[in-house]
């Protein structure tokens, strides 16, 4: 029916407007009004189509969660510690209020990606056997102005409807990436983020003790820095907990609960790879896992071996192995740069090196791999320096060995200047105790320049003093691509008894001094 009297409108309108004319109105004013109306009509109809799409999507998106237990989780028992005595206030609501405590409103996650942010809402919703809906930030954010608002509503009425539906007395909203919504305001009130976050902060506000169902806001970010103030004071989101990249002995957990369903050679150590996988995030190591199995199943292993385990924490950390073909000088010089890096390393740190690597993967040429360093927190001036020291022995040995540098000191460069920052920052170079954003661009330049020239003149020395490494490694690296530790510490070991032999005088830097 309401076809017809669609079809019946749009021939009778002009009709009439016809008919009009010839009786001699003036009909561009009705002309006016109409296309008005036609248009606020195709806006009003727009925009509920964008909130019944935004509302079918939450629906789709509203379903019970994973069994997922915090057990499942590994390498945040401080963050799970936390986590599960804010779940408590909805568990044990007669003890708190016997106490005068006032439940927590809202839970802000945050730490790098790959942490176990999400994880750890639905852990949660678990725990308190919740209902639990979850969102993301862009979910929110419309060129509409008011659907953001209206969305937020919207998610807290179906937290209270879902709860009434499944006979349950409290619900978790989780929302991904809240800064999206929730940041800084810069004091107008036109635009949408910020009505999104005027109505988000209405509706906690609104959440009281004794309101049935409980609800509970938990919020996910890795950019605390950006939320607005009003969304992180007490009453709002009252905790703040830091989900960080776990330590040895978390990476070790999470890896035996990746390593569950997949078949594992007796040979193989977790604990080697959870020493290997430094500063690796949860979802880094699960990436590790896969690749590794993918290897097997590449070579028709019936189970996962070590190999295939070190070969997928390299292609996490720098990518899959390329074809690319390069030209016998540019391989020379690759060569000569990585071997560069390997006897820094071994100078400073002896021991280190774990592999020297001539096959190209990623973007990297080339690559050293150190043997895995103990989970460290705080630096020494001495520790940064070696770091520095390390960084620039490709440059060094380029340097020396063709007269200047090419564009693969570039990452090298970039490392040794973010570290020369940690030292100012941290007051251990020459200007002292100081504030950067105080001093003069000049001086942080100068102390910059000094640094960085003292460290590559001692790295050159110590290259200088090892040429014959160079030249005993080139020609293994050329012809096998790769270089073990074990391969490379014979060769310095080589290297300095035929130096010892030698008149001393041919020798410009002891070795040791220089380390």
């Amino acid at each position: 029916m309401s076809k017809y009297l669609k079809e019946i409108g749009i021939g009778f309108v002009p009709v009439l407007l016809l008919f009009l004319a010839f009786a001699g109105f003036n009909i561009i004013p009705l002309l006016i009004v109409v296309v008005l109306a036609g248009v606020l009509v195709y806006v009003a109809r727009m925009r509920g189509t964008a909130v019944g799409a935004g509302a079918g999507a939450r629906q789709k998106a509203v379903k019970k969660p994973e069994l997922l237990t915090f057990e499942d989780i590994g390498g945040q028992d401080r963050a799970k510690k936390e986590l599960v005595e804010a779940m408590d206030f909805l568990n044990r609501v007669d003890e708190i209020k016997e106490l005068g405590i006032r439940p927590l409103k809202g839970i802000l996650l945050t730490g790098p990606p790959g942490t176990g942010k999400t994880l750890m809402a639905k852990a949660a919703a678990h725990y308190t056997d919740s209902v639990f809906l979850s969102a993301s930030g862009s979910e929110f954010v419309e060129m509409y102005v008011g659907v953001g608002a209206s969305r937020i509503r919207d998610l807290f009425k179906q937290a209270r409807t879902l709860c009434a539906k499944e006979e349950k007395s409290s619900a978790i909203l989780f929302i991904d990436e809240i800064d999206v919504i929730g940041g800084k305001r810069d004091g107008g009130q036109q635009r949408e983020y910020d009505q999104t976050l005027n109505q988000l902060l209405t509706e906690m506000d609104g959440m009281h003790s004794e309101d049935h169902p409980r609800i509970l806001l938990i919020a996910a970010t890795n950019r605390k820095e950006m939320l607005d103030a009003a969304l992180l004071r007490p009453g709002r989101f009252d905790r703040h907990i830091e989900v960080d990249l776990p330590d040895r002995k978390g990476r070790l957990h999470i890896l035996k609960l990746h390593a569950a369903n997949k078949p594992l050679n007796d040979a193989v150590s977790l604990e080697l790879v959870a020493e290997e996988t430094y500063q690796f995030s949860g979802a880094q190591l699960e990436s590790v896992m896969n690749e590794a199995a993918i290897y097997a199943l590449r070579e028709q292993a019936a189970t996962i071996h070590q190999h295939h385990l070190s070969l997928a924490v390299d292609k996490v950390m720098m990518g899959e192995k390329t074809d690319r073909e390069a030209a016998q000088e540019e391989k020379e010089r690759v060569a000569m740069h990585e071997i560069g890096h390997g006897l820094i390393a071994e100078m400073v740190r002896p021991g280190s090196v774990a592999q020297v690597s001539l096959s190209p993967r990623g973007q990297a040429l080339g690559y050293v791999r150190h043997h895995p360093q103990k989970d460290q927190y705080l630096y020494t001036r001495v520790f940064l320096e070696e770091q520095i020291m390390i960084a620039l022995g490709g440059a060094a040995a380029e340097e020396i060995f063709y007269g200047s540098r090419s564009t693969g000191s570039r990452n090298d460069f970039e490392q040794a200047m973010r570290i020369v920052r940690n030292m100012i920052d941290s007051g251990l170079t020459s200007l002292g105790i100081i504030q950067a954003d105080m001093v003069p661009q000049e001086m942080l330049v100068q102390e910059n320049r000094n640094i960085l020239e003292d460290m590559m003149k001692k790295t050159k020395a110590l290259v200088e003093a090892h040429q014959e490494v160079f030249h005993h490694s080139l020609a293994i690296l050329l012809r096998e691509e790769v270089l073990s530790g074990k391969q490379f510490r014979l060769l310095i070991e080589q290297a300095r008894h035929e130096a010892a032999e030698q008149p001393v005088d041919r020798v410009t830097v002891k070795p040791d001094q220089s380390a």
